[in-house]
């Protein structure tokens, strides 16, 4: 049966009524359920995943509702009541504290504000962005579906009045030691960073505080700052910033590589720094990055490692093997790929951080020829329709892609469709590897690991059933000081049979390695 109920003229915060969907799914008796506030799109969400039902064509945007696919009667009364319980709790902790509902209430509360993390709805974000500005207050907008334009003109005023504006869609920033958003606890240090990436960002900064040094600023820009319609505005004003700033010892900048225009103005402004820079154009070409004497990074973690030595005033080198070493790690492979049958030959690569999927295929594309994907390196190996087709010969799949991601969270913040994946992906015959990322931190899953430790012994499970030997091979972005924790988010991989290396990099060499014994 599929029941309904509505709440004429109830409001209630969309990521919040997502996160209670996945919750209502969980209960006994529940074959499907979507609670959300009335949208179009949450009404063509419901249609698709056969909860519409009569009194769903009048239920408008102002209206809350509870669709949910159960057993009985019974069953839909304690999801209602469940619904009510957790929306209870998130009423008593806003009532905790007073929230002003203008950006003028909220400088009369605190005048000497500085910086603001703006997540509206897009087509509200540019504007309440300027009015920020205008106040002389730093922004990082979090929102996404802000026009090139508009961003471009939000960051030209910034830069005219020396201020920040990182994004749209920046997910990540350490500003004074504070983590925004998408973010990990990191020590203090004087290695400054400026990154056109969210997870790249927390994947170099997790791996500088790993090796005892610390982070000075971590500025975002959005991804689409260093595009030429764009120019690189912010990534410029960050790392004047930067140079100017006397904690700031190293400069890092981390990037997808740029059109050789824009590259060449960022790369001739980081010349001019008067501070060693380290540049991570991820699978660009380093030959251009040491013409302007520079220090170019060959990975995120191999960035982090030479940022470090010269944080300590050591000499950079390549960091291109194994903290385990080299022969060690081929003899862990040889024994991974030992129990396969015949036919499995192919790698499955299901990532929460869009970079860290796209670091991974550029590292292995050499080797592999061919990465089917829904944000490809090669537009002959464009997957469409990935949420809905399974994975063909080598795949790679950035879950938290558009596509993946409407109606509801990033999956850094639920990695429940992940997980269903990496069980699908694995009882594929031809599967030998699932490679898989996960990113912990502030504004994570509050145990991302936990979810892909259970998927992944479902799929080792399943394989061996069919007298198969499914590999898995894991890293974790994020720090001891998080609140998941690194090294227990490790250990709980570890327990479930994964093979986890101490970075995304080191997991894209071991694939290989897994792949080159069943050549």
């Amino acid at each position: 049966m599929i029941k309904l109920e509505v709440r004429k003229n109830a409001y209630y915060d969309s990521v919040t009524l997502m996160l209670i969907s996945k919750d209502i799914k969980k209960l006994e008796g529940v074959e499907e359920a979507l609670v959300g506030m009335g949208t179009e799109l949450n009404r063509e969400i419901a249609r698709n995943i056969g909860l519409e039902t009569p009194g769903f064509e009048d239920v408008t945007a102002n209206d809350f509702f509870v669709a949910v696919k159960c057993k009985d009667e019974d069953v839909f009364k304690s999801a209602a009541a469940r619904v009510e319980e957790l929306l209870s709790r998130k009423e008593e902790s806003r009532c905790a504290a007073y929230y002003p509902s203008t950006l003028d209430g909220a400088l009369k509360i605190e005048p000497d504000i500085n910086m603001a993390v703006i997540s509206v709805p897009g087509k509200f974000a540019a504007e309440v962005a300027q009015s920020c500005l205008e106040k002389d207050i730093n922004v990082m907008l979090f929102s996404d579906n802000v026009s090139v334009s508009e961003e471009k003109a939000l960051k030209e005023f910034a830069a005219e009045r020396g201020l920040l504006m990182m994004g749209p869609d920046c997910g990540t920033a350490i500003i004074n030691n504070v983590p925004l958003a998408f973010a990990n606890v990191v020590k203090s240090g004087d290695i400054g960073m400026v990154c056109a990436s969210g997870t790249g960002a927390q994947e170099v900064s997790c791996v500088i505080d790993r090796l005892g040094a610390g982070i000075s600023q971590l500025i975002g820009t959005g991804g689409r700052d260093l595009k030429p319609e764009i120019g690189g505005v912010m990534m410029k004003t960050g790392l004047d910033a930067l140079a100017a700033d006397p904690k700031t010892k190293v400069i890092v900048l981390v990037s997808k590589p740029p059109s050789e225009e824009v590259a060449a103005k960022i790369l001739m402004r980081a010349g001019s720094a008067g501070k060693p820079v380290v540049v991570c154009f991820i699978g660009g070409d380093p030959g251009i990055i040491k013409s302007f004497g520079l220090h170019a990074a060959v990975s995120l973690e191999d960035a982090a490692y030479k940022a470090v030595a010269l944080s300590k005033g050591s000499k950079p080198d390549d960091f291109l093997g194994f903290t385990m070493g080299l022969e060690k790690a081929q003899a862990l492979a040889k024994e991974e790929a030992f129990g396969m049958a015949g036919g499995q030959r192919y790698v499955r690569g299901l990532f929460t951080g869009g970079t860290l999927c796209d670091e991974a295929m550029k590292l292995l594309i050499g080797d592999l020829k061919h990465i089917y994907s829904n944000i490809p390196l090669k537009i002959e190996d464009k997957i469409e329709n990935a949420k809905s087709c399974k994975g063909v010969c080598h795949t790679f799949l950035d879950f938290g892609d558009d596509e993946f991601t409407v109606g509801r969270p990033h999956p850094m913040i639920d990695p429940s469709l992940r997980a269903e994946r990496v069980i699908l992906e694995g009882n594929d015959p031809t599967v030998a590897v699932i490679m898989a990322d996960c990113v912990i931190g502030y504004g994570s899953h509050e145990n991302p690991a936990e979810e892909l430790s259970n998927a992944i012994r479902a799929a080792k499970t399943n394989a061996a059933k069919a007298g198969r030997y499914l590999s898995v091979v894991a890293s974790v972005c994020g720090t001891e000081d998080d609140p998941q924790c690194l090294s227990a988010s490790r250990l709980q991989l570890a327990n479930a049979g994964a093979v986890v290396l101490p970075s995304n990099a080191q997991a894209a060499r071991f694939v290989k390695l897994i792949l080159d014994n069943l050549k």
